[in-house]
């Protein structure tokens, strides 16, 4: 098939990565003329494995970068993959969404024949009905259902392993309401994915596609929220909560995944979207309580890292190591990591902050321009009085002669990736 993806940010660029490697002939749209330039070349501007491959060996060829949104028209269906930031208040801001709609609407406005628009994008249910579809049929001048149709398709791919997320899915989720030319056209475009992988494909309403995503990640969120809450209940006992975490994942009702207690989650999606439900639902009248201990319990652990801290060292004036920055290892992405507000912590302590991670580090220095990035995790380490392990890239295993250059060698480890061991005072978060 002809694809269009306008937005090449995270979930734009694997979404045309992944599209062209399926066999289809994708145009990325994107108004930044670097991004541009960078994906025509084979280059993405973000850090994601295996995407990197796919630009290689498709850029140029089956994946053609541009800045004109007319280019939508040559095609047989246009995703909409840009940002939805959010407001102070938590809602969502759609006007990056709503512009491209009408970009969109605009190129399509002279084309012959039914074209398909789907929003990838993550808005709440009713900005779908009453913001974007108005938006796409006042400027196209098509009626949504006769010369074009709107579906939701949102995206369930983690950073870190968003390529094969996507290309090896748990689900597809197609809100369509019922048109049947919108759902062949999906179908088509992901026939390859369920016939490899048997995929199981939800046919339902725009709405509710737009709302499965929510829900997705804020049950996802709930999980960490509430191992993490049972984590530290076991700390207090002395009871290691990876052992309880073990057991409890043994019952399919409960099942193994997201069982790792620790620092927190992050990222750009869980807190996003669990605030987006929190402000649609105060809006609507309603306190989702659930939801709103899920993310209270997650901002508090950071702080529980840093009281372990003040347990065994006064930070003030003492050279203290952050060790990881992104939120998660595989990525290079800081938004949303629980790095920020323990360092925020250490440095209202007075302490003397110096970080590493292998990718985020730039980032965080525009963040953070004061303190110390070390090239490395010995470099951090050496003579420090304490290290705060947020991050659990598979290095930071493997420390133990750094550990014992330290001046005062006290690790507290919010990922569980450091092994206890003599010659060093070592603290797990929840075990």
């Amino acid at each position: 098939m002809n694809a269009s993806v306008v937005g090449s940010g995270y979930v734009g660029t694997t979404l045309s990565a992944c599209l062209a490697d399926m066999g289809h002939e994708v145009t990325a749209i994107d108004i930044d003329e670097e991004t541009v330039e960078r994906l025509n070349g084979g280059e993405a501007r973000i850090h994601e494995p295996g995407l990197g491959p796919l630009l290689s060996a498709y850029a140029g060829g089956r994946l053609q970068a541009t800045t004109e949104h007319v280019a939508a028209a040559e095609t047989d269906v246009t995703f909409l993959a840009v940002g939805t930031p959010s407001n102070p208040d938590g809602s969502i801001d759609a006007s990056i969404l709503l512009a491209a709609a009408e970009d969109i609407g605009r190129a399509i406005a002279d084309k012959d024949g039914y074209h398909l628009v789907v929003v990838k994008s993550t808005v709440m249910p009713d900005v779908i009905d009453e913001e974007v579809i108005p938006q796409i049929e006042a400027a196209s001048e098509k009626t949504d259902g006769e010369e074009i149709g709107v579906a939701v398709n949102p995206e369930f791919q983690r950073e870190g392993s968003a390529v094969r997320d996507f290309m090896e899915p748990d689900k597809i989720v197609l809100g369509t309401d019922g048109d049947e030319r919108a759902l062949d056209i999906l179908a088509e475009l992901y026939q390859p994915l369920v016939s490899d992988w048997e995929v199981p494909v939800v046919e339902t309403g725009r709405r509710e596609a737009a709302m499965i995503k929510y829900a997705n990640n804020a049950f996802l969120a709930a999980k960490i929220s509430l191992i993490n809450d049972l984590g530290n209940v076991c700390k207090l006992f002395d009871v290691d909560a990876y052992e309880v975490a073990d057991a409890i994942g043994l019952d399919d009702r409960i099942g193994e995944q997201f069982l790792r207690s620790g620092v927190g989650w992050g990222g750009s999606c869980f807190p996003k979207d669990t605030a987006a439900l929190v402000a649609g639902a105060r809006a609507a009248g309603y306190e989702p309580l659930m939801i709103e201990a899920a993310v209270e319990l997650n901002d508090r652990q950071p702080e529980r890292l840093l009281e372990l801290l003040d347990r065994h060292v006064d930070v003030e004036g003492k050279r203290i190591a952050v060790l990881g920055l992104a939120f998660k290892p595989g990525t290079d992405d800081i938004r949303g990591t629980r790095a920020k507000p323990v360092i925020e912590g250490l440095l209202a302590r007075g302490a003397d902050v110096v970080a590493y991670d292998p990718l985020a580090a730039e980032t965080m220095a525009e963040e953070f321009p004061k303190i110390e990035y070390a090239e490395s995790a010995a470099e951090a380490l050496e003579d420090a009085h304490g290290a705060a392990v947020v991050t659990d890239w598979p290095e930071f295993a493997d420390l133990d002669a750094a550990f014992d250059a330290m001046a005062n060698p006290v690790v507290i480890d919010g990922r569980r990736i450091v092994e206890r061991r003599r010659g060093i005072v070592y603290e797990g978060l929840t075990w």
